[in-house]
This record gives structure tokens, sequence and C-alpha cells, in this order.
């Protein structure tokens, strides 16, 4: 039988304290948990609502098409929205025009290890903060499903490359002005700054990470990837703050060219 451990005056160490509260945290410990939720929820109506609307996407005389809708490849889809051709018939209405991107973006975020912890932490409750304990009896990690699927995020990143390329040619269409000459407007400049912060998002991925300088022995064997591994790792450092920033672009982006789809406002012509 194993001795007791004791302690500098020969006796036992007393035995741990029977705490019957959650936590003796005093502080606004829930606050930063309940934010996290009320920002992804916010997130998570709005784009759901404006991907099955179907209505004020595409704005016609300046090429504006919204995120949400991209690639729009169905008969479907307004006239001059198809930017990549249309390949599939009329699509019912539960079914989203942008049927192709949304699930590998869905799946893109979902798996993303930032957002991973902030869900688990203010809707799992797994754990809500330090020093709190969770609801949870047990845990097995991401061994079992459907948390074994968050594995697949390194395949995700791959289609989120493709859609942001996708996004990044809707974003050049955007430069056309009304009679096929080049065009500049207030929604041109919001498009184009919502696919860079989107390829920030996407290039500080940590899969990213691992593609540029994953596997390598010797750095000094592969400038070119070293090269590339610490500008992606500078960027892997903000990941946190460009997953949160391009939600909001995402939905200001949406907005704006909603409100000139739609004839709320007029957009605001800096060129042509």
């Amino acid at each position: 039988m194993r001795a007791p451990r004791v302690t500098e005056i020969g006796a036992p160490p007393p035995a741990r304290a029977a705490i019957a509260a959650r936590t003796l945290r005093t502080d606004r410990w829930w606050l930063a948990p309940l934010l996290t939720t009320l920002g992804l929820s916010v997130f998570v109506v709005y784009a759901t609502i404006r991907s099955f609307v179907r209505t004020a996407y595409w704005v016609d005389e300046y090429h504006y098409l919204t995120p949400f809708y991209s690639p729009c490849i169905s008969e479907s889809c307004v006239p001059g929205a198809s930017h990549l051709g249309v390949w599939v018939g009329e699509l019912p209405m539960w079914i989203p025009l942008a049927f192709l991107s949304l699930p590998f973006l869905l799946g893109f975020r979902l798996t993303c290890y930032y957002y991973r912890r902030a869900y688990y932490r203010s809707i799992w409750l797994a754990p809500p903060a330090c020093a709190v304990a969770e609801p949870h009896a047990r845990y097995t990690g991401e061994t079992r499903l459907p948390l074994i699927i968050q594995n697949s995020h390194r395949y995700f990143f791959y289609f989120a490359v493709v859609i942001s390329s996708i996004n990044t040619y809707d974003a050049v269409r955007a430069y056309q002005g009304p009679n096929g000459s080049f065009g500049l407007g207030l929604g041109t400049l919001i498009i184009t700054a919502n696919v860079i912060l989107l390829w920030a998002y996407t290039v500080s991925c940590h899969s990213c990470r691992h593609v540029t300088g994953g596997r390598l022995k010797h750095f000094s064997a592969h400038p070119v990837r070293y090269r590339l591994w610490t500008w992606v790792s500078r960027l892997n450092t903000r990941h946190m703050q460009f997953a949160w920033i391009t939600l909001g672009t995402l939905i200001l982006t949406d907005f704006y060219i909603m409100l000139v789809a739609s004839g709320t406002i007029s957009d605001l012509r800096l060129i042509n």
C-alpha cells in the first residue's frame, strides 16, 4: 500500500475542500460567453434569412452580387447574376441559390479552430470560463460523432480557397460601369474590402499554416516555403480578429447591396 504524502512537519495533507458552488469567481465571467452567443446568433439568423429570400441580391447596372448568392448558377437566378454560367435548372425555394458554396463555407467556419473554441465555450459550455465547471459529466474529445467531423477542417480549407477566388472574380466584375467601361462606387469598395478580409481570414487559418510549413524538418532547405510560413504565421496571430471582422463585413456587404438592389438608396458613384 502506498504511503500517504506528508508535509514538512510530518502530518498528512488535508483533504480537498468540498465546494458546493459551481465557481468561486465573483467577476462577470458569463459575459464573454453571452456576447459570443449573441454575436454568432445574429450572423446565423441574418445569413439564413438572406440566403433564402431570393430578393435584392444583384445590381445589374454595377454588377454587384452579394456573397450570400455567389456563385449563382441556376435558372432561378435573376438575369446577369450568373457570372459563371447556368449549370442547373430551376431550384425549389428550400434550396439556396448559392447551394454550391454555402455548405462548404459553413463547414469551413464550423470546423475552424477559433470557432470551435468560441461555440464550445459559449454554447456547449465546455467549459464556459476558467475555473468554472462545465455541466457535462463526460468528455470524449473529437474522437466520436459528431465532433470527429471537426478533423475534416483541412479539406474544407481547400474549398474555401476556391470560393474566395470566386468572390475575388465577383469583386473584379464590380469595377465594371453601366456601359461596360471602368466604374467605381462605394459598393465596389465595400465588396473589395470584404474580399480582402475574407482572404486574410482564409490564409490565416491553421490549416494554411500547416500547408505552407508543415512537415518540414529543415527550413533552410526550403526558403520559399519558410517565407510563406512566416507570413501566414503573422496572420495566424490575428485569426480570431479576422473571424469576427469577416462576419461583420459579410453582413455589411450584403446589406448594402440589398439596399441598392431594392432601390432604397443609390450607389455613391466615384467614377462612371
